[in-house]
């Protein structure tokens, strides 16, 4: 699952790239997946992943991150995100700012991005919100004493079948944000996100009948 260049995530025709522009892109990563038929769109992905995952595992929501989210929790990633929240419990990182000290990204929504978003923004998604989501291209946001974030997902078609691309962005809140990137993004570039892209392929050979 590899991280890629920001250059040519840049490249790609992505709403983000003007929406968040200021804000600093942390990494992307992208993960090639087989074609069965042209015209899926991230969209129809999102809704036929979360559809088998309600119908074949009714017990476990907090592993699932949401209706629009892909990105099933390993174990090994549960068992990191478990000592992750009991130290933001202990060290109080999870509370949001005060309103007044920052802007969620839904503010810089135009009528335009509203009329086209199939979600409406702020809906809760997991531990994130929703800004938009497109056809092909969801923004999500997580705001709290640690960082301000933002994770976007985009599928392409691509000559062979698509092309899953995964970006964070980081805006700091604090002196805080750059060390806590600085310890945790060791765990999230060597574990945590390779394993939630393996489940992206996973629910995508699922939805689609590419096992």
């Amino acid at each position: 699952m590899p991280q890629i260049s920001a250059h040519e995530f840049e490249r790609l025709p992505l709403r983000v790239h003007d929406f968040l522009a200021g804000v600093p892109l942390h990494d992307v990563w992208a993960i090639d997946l087989p074609g069965t038929r042209a015209g899926i769109t991230l969209d129809e992905f999102l809704r036929t992943a979360s559809a088998r995952s309600q119908v074949s595992c009714d017990c476990c929501e907090n592993d699932r991150g949401g209706k629009g989210s892909l990105l099933t929790r390993s174990p090994v990633v549960r068992t990191l995100l478990n000592i992750r929240f009991f130290a933001g419990r202990l060290l109080d990182w999870d509370r949001e700012p005060a309103s007044t000290a920052w802007e969620s990204f839904t503010t810089r929504l135009t009528t335009d991005d509203r009329s086209r978003s199939l979600a409406l923004a702020s809906t809760p998604e997991g531990l994130f919100r929703v800004v938009y989501r497109f056809e092909n291209e969801q923004l999500l946001e997580l705001i709290n004493r640690t960082a301000h974030a933002a994770a976007l997902s985009a599928l392409v078609e691509t000559a062979n079948g698509y092309r899953f691309y995964f970006g964070v962005y980081v805006q700091n809140v604090g002196r805080l944000t750059p060390i806590y990137m600085a310890l945790v993004d060791p765990f999230r570039i060597l574990i945590v996100y390779p394993s939630l892209l393996r489940s992206v392929r996973a629910s995508w050979n699922q939805a689609f009948g590419t096992d």
